[in-house]
């Protein structure tokens, strides 16, 4: 007997469960190397009934496994698409690709996107130029925003005086303020800027070199460095520096005892001038350099990282503004007849922290330093103080 040769290699007949769209079903016998698209033809021609006259018939339609929703690729073979016997598989026609829109219609999509467009400023400056105009006191505004740090220095600056003045009428103010003047000196001579020394030492400079340079620079690293170029060959370059208090304690002391109420009051104007001294401002070394690395002048930095309290961005952007407020401004104090200003002289703990020389100190601390405000905030004898002042702000500034 005579067997053909595709029948003996031909593959596993299996039986595909074919549904269409409009629910019609069947099963398809097919072998596992039967194409895909082979598969389909047939499933069209049962749907059809007979032969299909347009051959574009069969690319308009796919096969789509049910389980996992995949649509089988016409060049596979049924067994490259892992179907099994009684899987079911959707014939399903495609749909038409979406007609081109025509010129008229797309003038019209246009013109609603344009309708449905924001207005510009002007649009908005003509529809609302009938409207009657509100003044507002924009300088109020602001204020009335300015978060407490940015209102703190104005406020500081007139207490400053305040404090002075009541300190001045006390006939022990002399002893007080020589007591309160060594705590400002007990880390003075060993307060260098460690990131400005390392700069100097990496350039070879001695370190007690490098030390004496920068304290005689404010911290400056660029001044210092300039300082020790220039002493280079100076035979007292390593000498060290001079007690610059001990004439002044010793005025002090003269002062001290003297009952003359004059030299009493020039003494201590020396000594509110040397506490001044003692807590200029410290520009961040780093912050110093960086913002001089982009062609601006170091007086300029300086000035820039004293108005924005050592932020290097903050500093970097108004450098690049209007440089508002200016270095003048911040030694503006607050207006004495505004209701904030009388609200916190009347306040009982403000007045009598107002008598301490700590006080004193702490405020022109933190009018050089504002970063060292949370030191004073958390001293048993400042921190009630600022406390009163800051609530008595936001109570103001909430209404």
């Amino acid at each position: 007997m005579f067997v053909q040769e595709e029948k003996i290699f031909a593959g596993k007949v299996l039986k595909i469960h074919i549904c269409t769209m409009d629910g019609t079903e069947w099963l398809e016998e097919v072998t596992e190397d039967t194409t895909v698209e082979k598969l389909k033809e047939k499933c069209l021609k049962h749907y059809v009934h007979g032969s299909l006259e347009d051959p574009k018939t069969l690319t308009h339609h796919k096969l789509i496994h049910a389980a996992t929703e995949r649509v089988l690729t016409d060049t596979k073979t049924v067994a490259d698409e892992n179907l099994k016997d009684k899987d079911v598989v959707l014939l399903i026609k495609k749909r038409p690709p979406p007609t081109p829109p025509k010129m008229a219609d797309v003038s019209s999509d246009e013109k609603k996107k344009q309708d449905n467009k924001a207005p510009d400023k002007d649009a908005i400056l003509k529809a609302t130029a009938s409207l009657s105009t509100r003044h507002t006191d924009r300088t109020v505004t602001q204020h009335n925003i300015r978060d407490f740090q940015t209102e703190l220095r104005k406020i500081l600056v007139s207490l400053i005086e305040v404090a002075q003045k009541l300190l001045a009428l006390n006939p022990d103010a002399v002893e007080l303020f020589k007591k309160a003047n060594a705590m400002l000196d007990e880390d003075e001579e060993d307060r260098v800027d460690e990131t400005a020394l390392q700069q100097l030492t990496e350039m070879g400079f001695p370190e007690s070199r490098a030390i004496k340079a920068l304290r005689l620079n404010h911290m400056s690293v660029t001044q210092a460095m300039e300082w020790l170029i220039e002493h280079i060959d100076d035979p007292s370059v390593d000498a060290p520096l001079p007690g610059q208090d001990s004439s002044a304690a010793a005025g002090a002391t003269a002062a001290a005892s003297s009952t003359d109420e004059s030299s009493r009051q020039d003494e201590l104007t020396e000594i509110f001038k040397r506490i001044r001294r003692k807590r200029e401002f410290r520009p961040d070394s780093r912050a110093v350099i960086a913002l001089m690395e982009m062609g601006f002048e170091e007086k300029e930095v300086v000035n820039a990282l004293r108005v924005n309290n050592n932020q290097q961005d903050a500093a970097c952007e108004w450098l690049l503004g209007d440089r508002k407020p200016s270095p003048e401004d911040m030694d503006k104090g607050i207006d004495t007849d505004s209701p904030l200003f009388q609200a916190i002289l009347e306040n009982p703990v403000v007045q009598l922290g107002l008598t301490n020389p700590k006080t004193l100190l702490a405020f022109e601390d933190m009018l050089e330093n504002p970063l060292n405000s949370t030191q004073w905030m958390n001293d048993p004898e400042t921190g009630p103080v600022m406390l009163q002042i800051s609530r008595i702000f936001q109570t103001l500034n909430r209404t």
